[in-house]
Formats: C-alpha cells, structure tokens, sequence
C-alpha cells in the first residue's frame, strides 16, 4: 500500500501526504470508532482512488474502487459469504468466463513459523515460491528438520484442481495445528463454494501468498480468459482494526467498477420518456410531481420562456 499511495508534500504544513489509494482502512476505521457493535458488521463502499503506479500496463492508476467486507466473524462462513457476494456483482454484470484461484496465506506462515525462519529468509523464500523456483526453495530450506523443509517445498507443486487439497492433506499431515486448521478452513471453503456454483472453475494455488503481508486467511481473486490480472481480488485480513484500537476479524473483497463496465456484457436500460409539466406556482401540483418522483417517474418542469 506504501507503494502505492501517491504522495505530496503539503505547502502550508511542509508535511508529507498521500492521496488515498485503498479504501479499507476508512472502512476499518468506521467499524472501530463510528459502529462499534458486538455482532457483524456488513459494509460496503464505492469512491475514487489514486495509485502512485498502476497494477498493471493496462490498469488505470485511478480506478473507482468497488468492495464489501463483513466485520466480526472469524468462520469460514463469512469468506463463503463475501465470496459468493463478489461472485453475484460479477453475474450482475454479465462478465463472461469467470474463474477463481484459492489459496490460505495461514499455511504458510504457520509452516515458516514452525521452522523458525528469520524475516530475511522468511521473505526470501516467499519470493521464491511466488515464483515457483524449487531451487531456490530448496536452497533456502536447506538445514531445516526433514519433515518441514519437504512440507515447505511441497507447496511449490500443490496448485492445481481439487485434487491438490486431497494431496495437500497427505503431504501436509505432519505439519502444526495451525497448518492443519487453514487446510480444513479452506476445504470447507470449496466445498460450500462447489455446492453453490457448480459450473465455477476452481483453481487452488498453497504457494500463492498474494497479499501475504496483509491477509490472514484465506484469499481469493476472480480471472478472465485474455486479461493478465485479477479482476476481483480478497480475502481474510483479522485485527485489521488494530490500528484503530479494536481489532476485529474481518474479510472481503474489491474490485474495480470500470473494469466491470469494461468486461461486462450486461445493458443498462435506462428509462425512457417521461412526464411534461408546465411552470407554476401552484402547491398541488407540485404535490402531485413529488407523488409522481416518488413511485419512480420522471418528470421534467419546464421554464418559462421570456416574452
């Protein structure tokens, strides 16, 4: 986010500012301070955004961002539920040909965790498996106990279709309870997704560490065939509100409205014609036009025309 956020410096103060560049933390900041409620939060928000570069050659560096997240629920039930929303707006549009990549950032940081990684190694090797080099993996993972170190550079190979997860579970069978609870979490995941969408392709990547830094759990991103980045992107992020004093579990999504209205295929019909009034002082009809507006007419008041 750092990288992104495009920065000024203010000419009155001589301070440094940024031009907001995500949104969530003005949504973090609404739950924490402005509800304050016990129970789930359901959020969702659409405005202006400025990036300091753009996420890809093809983006626009001031997209419309466009997201919901759902405060106050660390089950699996809450991803399903963000997921499923993301999915009917992606309908709503009618964008064709949609698939969706899987992953839980929470099994590998509980496998580097078990290992004791220090944080120069730790990055190195995450760097390492976005990029799928076994080499390089297996360099980095070199000294460590048997066990965690071929759990470790299993996960350059665990992407695929649902098989990957029943290979997950055997290959992924020694490895620390947190480990195991992603795994679990995120087969619940598929299969409630599955039972909702059965004509969604599911792509599961335990190596994609997308938003590492920032998510928690799960994470999710919607593709296209012919565009080479995600669509619409989220996931679990918990204690998000920290920052703000209430740490809160949290997850959701984003997405950018013009690359809906780009990709999409739906039409937006809108109404045509309407109601002609002239130009009064009569109060009852102006009653009437507010009754009209109300049940969704269009009126339009003329003016009067110079003599």
């Amino acid at each position: 986010l750092d990288l992104r956020t495009l920065k000024v410096i203010d000419p009155q103060s001589g301070r440094q500012m940024g031009f907001r560049a995500d949104i969530t933390p003005q949504v973090a900041r609404i739950d924490a301070h402005t509800l304050r409620r016990e129970g789930p939060s359901r959020l969702c928000y659409a405005g202006s955004v400025l990036h300091a570069q753009p996420r890809a050659l093809s983006s626009s560096r001031s997209p419309i961002q466009l997201g919901a997240e759902l405060y106050g629920d660390a089950s699996p039930s809450s991803d399903v539920e963000v997921i499923s929303l993301m999915l009917a707006m992606l309908h709503l549009a009618d964008v064709p040909d949609v698939h969706m990549d899987l992953g839980h950032v929470g099994i590998y940081r509980g496998l580097a965790r078990a290992a004791g990684l220090s944080g120069e190694v730790e990055q190195q090797l995450f760097d390492a498996l976005q990029r799928k080099a076994i080499d390089e993996v297996i360099t980095l993972t070199e000294g460590l106990p048997a066990d965690l170190s071929g759990m470790l550079r299993a996960l350059v190979d665990l992407c695929g279709g649902r098989e990957v997860l029943v290979a997950a579970r055997e290959r992924l069978a020694n490895a620390p309870a947190p480990v195991l609870a992603a795994l679990e979490d995120l087969l619940a995941i598929a299969e409630r997704l599955s039972a909702r969408f059965p004509q969604l392709p599911l792509y599961f990547d335990l190596g994609e560490l997308r938003g590492y830094h920032y998510h928690t759990g799960v994470v999710f991103a919607v593709f296209v065939p012919g565009v080479g980045q995600s669509i619409a992107q989220g996931g679990r992020y918990d204690d998000i509100g920290a920052d703000f004093g209430r740490a809160r579990p949290a997850t959701g999504f984003s997405t950018d409205l013009k690359t809906l209205v780009t990709l999409g295929r739906a039409e937006i019909e809108l109404p045509s014609g309407g109601i002609w009034m002239p130009d009064s002082t009569d109060a009852a009809l102006w009653q009437q036009v507010c009754q009209l507006r109300s049940e969704g007419q269009r009126v339009v008041q003329a003016n009067l025309l110079p003599e």
